[in-house]
């Protein structure tokens, strides 16, 4: 069984990234941005670009830039729409694993994925910077009928709320 095909995929050849740094700027057409909004349980992707710098190292391929994403996100309490505006950055390092699949990292290397054939997707690597930086519980502002903040539930907690009722 194949993968499915990414939603936003701009590959690049790897054996064609050099030494000097290469600036890609990538954006999603309607489509692109509605199948990952399907993908990452949207409500709507309005926007997403990324402004991304390439180039080779004799670790690998470093991958830096920014990701932004407009859109809306599914309350967890009520479901409504939690609007989101996000700046994730990119730090990757790809590196060609050697063959006992093991890499050594430095510290400053920590976002690090083995490098597996000549294409780069720089889309998928925006569409993961995405759901990186997106809320993994969105709420809307404000109180939801029969839910407690979590600041309520500590003060229903306390042995004092009984005498707050009062």
């Amino acid at each position: 069984m194949s993968a499915p095909a990414p939603e936003f995929s701009h590959p690049l050849r790897a054996h064609e990234i050099g030494g000097a740094p290469r600036r890609v700027d990538i954006a999603a057409n309607e489509a692109e941005r509605a199948a990952l909004a399907s993908r990452f349980d949207l409500l709507a992707l309005a926007s997403l670009a990324a402004s991304l710098e390439v180039k080779r190292e004799a670790a690998g391929i470093r991958v830096t830039g920014t990701v932004r994403a407009v859109g809306d996100q599914a309350c967890v309490a009520s479901g409504e729409p939690v609007p989101f505006r996000l700046s994730e950055p990119v730090a990757l390092l790809l590196a060609d694993a050697p063959d006992g699949g093991e890499i050594e990292l430095a510290a400053e290397d920590l976002d690090v994925e083995p490098q597996a054939g000549d294409i780069i997707d720089l889309g998928e690597i925006a569409a993961q910077a995405l759901a990186l930086g997106l809320d993994p519980y969105p709420r809307r502002p404000g109180s939801v009928a029969g839910l407690l903040s979590e600041e309520e539930a500590a003060e229903a907690r306390s042995p004092f709320a009984v005498l707050k009722k009062g």
